[in-house]
């Protein structure tokens, strides 16, 4: 396993990849010291296109995701999330009705993502358009932040 860590507005994260393509991305606790990774071609172009998206320059990914684990409906939910377009949302119910499972399946599956940013599991939301949870950083907060930060209307964090 390869590595990259990048600063970035919503707090430090770490991008794991297998040399051929990402299968985490994870925020470091703020204090929390580790040894500096091994990087790769595909972590370090992982990074590079994570602050293109901070940066404004970026609406959609193009790298290379590899899914680990994580159930068949699981891995259909988390297909589902790429195809939500930088900028919009949709429900619980909405990836319930593509992937034939339930909301509340939905939400686990949204919560055990992976991969968050690049699968954007922030562009999920509950029926009446609130946000219900989010497993990065600062939760909720960061998933208003990125939806606010796709729309244009964020501010510093």
């Amino acid at each position: 396993m390869a590595a990259s860590d990048i600063d970035t507005p919503t707090g430090r994260v770490r991008v794991v990849s297998d040399s051929e393509a990402i299968v985490g991305i994870g925020w470091i606790a703020p204090g929390t010291i580790l040894e500096s990774p091994d990087e790769d071609s595909v972590s370090r172009e992982t990074a590079a296109q994570l602050e293109a998206y901070f940066a404004g320059r970026l609406t959609a990914f193009d790298i290379p995701i590899r899914f680990r684990g994580g159930s068949p409906f699981e891995r259909a939910v988390w297909m589902a999330m790429c195809e939500i377009p930088c900028g919009e949302t949709r429900t619980y119910g909405d990836l319930a009705a593509l992937t034939g499972g339930v909301a509340r399946a939905v939400g686990g599956a949204c919560g055990r993502n992976p991969i968050p940013i690049v699968v954007p599991c922030h562009r999920v939301v509950g029926s009446d358009g609130k946000l219900v949870g989010f497993s990065g950083a600062e939760g909720v907060a960061t998933k208003q932040w990125l939806l606010d930060f796709e729309r244009g209307q964020a501010r510093l964090f």
